[in-house]
């Protein structure tokens, strides 16, 4: 049965993205050292973070409100206004970083725009992931552009129907085991898992134990190749 329908992650799937994040962790970190042990500040961090995703969702508006938060824990009332000051510069620079593709990512997507509809089906804030796609230059490459709060079973489901495509004909590649394969499995899609290092560990999960629709890649560019074989 032929794919017709390509859905693709954005951030550490075309272009890098938790390097910009790990840099603003190390500031943070920095900034903290007059406060807090080193692990301590990342185990606040990490705690906050997970704590406030389902108020502020995904991304680096999220990421910036929680190191301030976690200064805040770590150190209380005595926390310099100069650190949070400096907090929220780190926060700019993250929402400033350059757009930087994988190799050869132009040349994959127009191997896959050759063989169904592609669809960009990313998390976080809108405002930011709208900017990084027009800085990439590959926005004309996709049939549609999904920016959602989450993926889960219901968000592919949905975007399946809005595209008038049965499952069994979509393929979902991405870096997220979490996130880009197990709901899009669950969805009744292909899903390729693009690993990539220093992933985020929220992201992580095992990998499904039914492998029928499931490929590990090592990099975008064999995705081309594992469509064909299921066509």
């Amino acid at each position: 049965m032929p794919i017709d329908l390509i859905c693709l992650d954005a951030d550490d799937t075309l272009w890098h993205n938790m390097r910009f994040f790990d840099a603003a962790e190390e500031a943070y970190v920095a900034m903290l050292a007059p406060f807090a042990e080193v692990g301590v500040a990342r185990e606040t961090l990490a705690a906050v973070e997970t704590r406030n995703l389902a108020l502020y969702g995904y991304g680096a508006k999220s990421f910036t409100l929680s190191t301030i938060e976690a200064a805040v824990e770590l150190v209380g009332d005595a926390l310099p206004v100069a650190t949070i000051r400096q907090l929220l510069a780190a926060g700019r620079d993250l929402l400033a970083h350059p757009v930087e593709l994988f190799d050869d990512i132009a040349a994959t997507l127009d191997a896959l725009a050759a063989r169904g509809r592609l669809v960009l089906v990313t998390k976080g804030d809108l405002l930011h992931q709208e900017s990084k796609l027009a800085a990439s230059g590959l926005g004309d490459r996709f049939a549609g552009v999904e920016i959602v709060s989450d993926k889960t079973t219901a968000t592919f489901d949905a975007l399946f129907a809005r595209f008038g495509v049965a499952a069994a004909r979509c393929v979902m590649a991405g870096d997220s085991m979490r996130s880009d394969v197990l709901p899009a499995l669950a969805a009744g899609a292909y899903a390729a898992f693009i690993p990539q290092a220093n992933g985020w560990a929220h992201e992580a999960a095992p990998p499904p134990a039914d492998q029928a629709r499931f490929r590990q890649l090592a990099r975008l560019s064999e995705l081309p190749g594992w469509i064909d074989t299921i066509a």
